[in-house]
C-alpha cells in the first residue's frame, strides 16, 4: 500500500476525494450557513470513512449570487464563511488527520464587484481596465453575437455607455480576457498564495472556458439546436447522456481553444515548484475523450473530471462502454482516470437510479463497482448517508439558474446535509431553525448518528468499502479485463479482484472467490441491482 503522507507519492492517482459544498456541510454559528469551523470540527467524520482527501468548493469573498463561484477577492474568505485564519485551522487540522486539502479555483470568470470589473465599469470603453474583460461593441443595438449563458439567456449584458461584456454564467460573472497578460499575472499569484497557505491542489471550475475564439463569432447552431452551451453544469439532468458525451458535432467556439494548454502548461510548473505532492483536477467538458486527454498531458494537469458515468443510463452496456472508453483516453497520456457519480451541479445518483428502495440499491452497486476501478473517486457530501434529491420548494429556490430560467436548477442537490437529532436541523448548527435550504422532515433515519449506530446502513457500507479498497487501491493494477457474464451483467477483473454488479432484473450466478463485500444482501446468486467484490 502506498503511504499517501509521502510527497514523493503522486497521492491523486488512487485516491478517494470527497467534496465538501462549503454552505451545506457544517454550520458553527447558527446562520444556517455551513463555515469553515463548521468543516474543521466534522474533519474527524472524513477520517472515519476513509477518504484521502477534500475538496471545498469556494470559500472566498463573494457577493454569493452563485454560492461563491462569483469570487470578488481570490485571497480572502468570505465573512459568511470566516476568516483566512479558519482557513489555516482547517488546512492544518486536515493535515494531522492524514487527509488532502484540495481548493476551487474559478479562472473563467470573476465577480462583477470584483476590483477589476469594478474599474471597468468606471473607464472609458477601450480603457486598460476593460481590456480585462471581454467587452464590445455592437452596431445594432443587439448583443455582439448569438451565445447563450449556460444559465439561460442571452450571454451578453450591456453597461451604460452602450458596450457589452460577456459572461457565459450569470450576468454577474463577467467573463475574464485570458489575451490579456494581467489575467494570467493575477492568477499565478492566487495559486501561489493558496500553495503557501498550505493546500495540496486546486480543482479548476470551467477549465475548458478560459480562452474565447479571438474573433467572438456567432455559434453556427444546426436547424433543431438552440443557441448556447453544452458547459453541462445546468444541463446533466435535462438532455440525453449520450447527447452530453457526443458532442462532436456541436459548433463552439466559447469552449476548449487551443490556447487554454499553455495555461496549465505553466500552472504545472508552479505546482512543481512548490512540490512534487501538489496537483490539479479540471472540470473540463469537451467534446471527445481525446480532447480530455489533452489536458491531463504529462506537461499540463494531473487529472481532469471524468463525467461519462455520471451521464450514463442504468445498464451493464453503458457502464461497460465508459470504463473501456475512460480507460483508453488516459492511457495514451500515462495519466489517472478519475470517476464520480454525484456532484453539486446534478441531481443525485440516488434518484436518477429511480429513487426509493431501487434507487439506493442501484446506486450502492454502482458505487462499489466505480470504487474497484484504478484511479481516483470523487465522493459527494451525503452520498454516504444515501441522500436523495429534495424537491425544494419554488419560494426556497436559489440557483441563479432557476432564477433566470424558471426552470428547477441545483438547489436539491445543495439541502445542508444531516448529522444527528430526530428534526431539522439535525445538529447540521446551533439553534432550532431551518438552514438556508430547508431539509425535509423525514430524514431522521439517515444522520450520521443514526446510520453510524446500523451496521447494516448505507454510511457502514461507504465505511467497509473505503477499508478494503485500501488493501487493493494501489496494488491491483491498472489493467482492467471486462468480463462476459451476460448482457444485463457488468464483470471486470482489476488483478486478484473480479467486481460483478447486476443491471437485470433476475439473480444471476456470481463466480468463483471469496467474497470480500457486497452492496446488499446476497445468498448464493447475485441479486438484480447488486454489486459484489470477489477475490480469486
Amino acid at each position: 500500500m502506498a503511504d499517501l503522507n509521502d510527497p514523493t507519492t503522486d497521492w491523486w492517482r488512487h485516491a478517494v476525494v470527497y467534496q465538501v459544498y462549503v454552505r451545506s456541510f457544517a454550520d458553527s454559528d447558527g446562520d444556517g450557513i455551513g463555515d469553515l469551523p463548521g468543516i474543521t470540527a466534522r474533519l474527524p467524520h472524513l477520517a472515519d470513512l476513509g477518504v484521502d482527501a477534500l475538496w471545498l468548493t469556494p470559500f472566498y469573498t463573494s457577493p454569493q449570487h452563485d454560492h461563491g463561484y462569483d469570487v470578488a477577492d481570490y485571497k480572502d474568505v468570505d465573512p459568511l464563511f470566516g476568516k483566512l485564519d479558519d482557513a489555516d485551522d482547517l488546512i492544518a487540522r486536515a493535515h494531522e488527520l492524514g487527509l488532502r486539502v484540495i481548493v476551487d479555483v474559478v479562472p473563467n470568470h470573476s465577480s462583477d464587484e470584483h476590483e477589476w470589473f469594478r474599474a471597468a465599469l468606471a473607464a472609458e470603453p477601450g480603457s486598460p481596465e476593460r481590456a480585462r474583460y471581454l467587452f464590445r461593441d455592437s452596431e445594432d443595438g443587439n448583443p455582439p453575437n448569438n451565445w447563450e449563458s449556460v444559465f439561460g439567456g442571452p450571454a451578453w449584458t450591456q453597461v451604460d455607455d452602450g458596450q457589452w461584456y460577456l459572461h457565459l454564467f450569470d450576468s454577474t460573472q463577467p467573463d475574464l480576457d485570458w489575451r490579456n497578460p494581467d489575467v494570467p499575472e493575477m492568477f499565478e499569484g492566487v495559486l501561489r498564495f493558496w500553495l503557501d497557505r498550505g493546500v495540496d491542489g486546486f480543482r479548476i471550475d470551467v477549465a475548458h472556458g478560459l480562452f474565447k475564439e479571438a474573433s467572438l463569432r456567432d455559434q453556427v447552431l444546426r436547424e433543431d439546436e438552440p443557441a448556447g452551451s453544452s458547459h453541462g453544469r445546468t444541463d446533466a439532468d435535462s438532455r440525453e447522456p449520450k447527447e452530453m458525451v457526443e458532442r462532436d458535432a456541436r459548433d463552439e467556439p466559447m469552449w476548449d481553444q487551443p490556447e487554454v494548454h499553455e495555461v496549465y502548461r505553466s500552472w504545472h510548473r508552479i505546482l512543481d515548484e512548490a512540490g512534487p505532492d501538489r496537483m490539479a483536477v479540471a472540470e473540463a467538458w469537451t467534446s471527445t475523450v481525446e480532447s480530455m486527454a489533452a489536458y491531463i498531458r504529462p506537461d499540463e494537469l494531473d487529472q481532469t473530471f471524468n463525467f461519462a458515468w455520471l451521464l450514463a443510463e442504468w445498464s451493464a452496456e453503458s457502464f461497460a462502454e465508459v470504463i473501456t472508453d475512460t480507460l483508453a483516453s488516459v492511457e495514451s497520456v500515462d495519466a489517472s482516470p478519475t470517476w464520480v457519480l454525484s456532484n453539486h451541479d446534478v441531481t443525485r445518483h440516488v434518484t436518477r437510479y429511480g429513487g426509493g428502495e431501487q434507487g439506493l440499491a442501484r446506486a450502492r452497486a454502482a458505487t462499489l463497482a466505480m470504487l474497484a476501478l484504478p484511479g481516483s473517486s470523487y465522493l459527494y457530501q451525503g452520498e454516504e448517508l444515501g441522500l436523495e434529491q429534495v424537491d425544494v420548494a419554488p419560494e426556497d429556490r436559489q440557483d441563479p439558474s432557476y432564477l433566470r430560467t424558471g426552470e428547477v436548477g441545483r438547489d436539491g442537490c445543495r439541502v445542508p446535509i444531516p448529522w444527528g437529532g430526530t428534526q431539522a436541523p439535525y445538529d447540521f448548527g446551533p439553534g432550532s431553525a431551518q438552514p438556508w435550504i430547508p431539509q425535509p422532515d423525514d430524514w431522521a433515519a439517515l444522520t450520521v448518528e443514526a446510520q453510524a449506530a446500523d451496521p447494516t446502513s448505507t454510511l457502514a457500507f461507504y465505511r467497509d468499502a473505503l477499508r478494503i479498497r485500501r488493501d487493493f487501491a494501489w496494488t491491483a493494477g491498472d489493467k482492467v479485463d471486462v468480463l462476459d457474464l451476460g448482457q444485463d451483467v457488468l464483470a471486470f477483473r482489476r488483478g486478484p479482484l473480479t467486481v460483478v454488479l447486476n443491471c437485470g432484473t433476475t439473480p444471476v450466478e456470481l463466480p468463483e472467490g471469496e467474497v470480500l463485500l457486497a452492496s446488499g444482501p446476497i445468498d448464493g446468486t447475485l441479486p438484480a441491482d447488486t454489486a459484489a467484490w470477489l477475490r480469486a
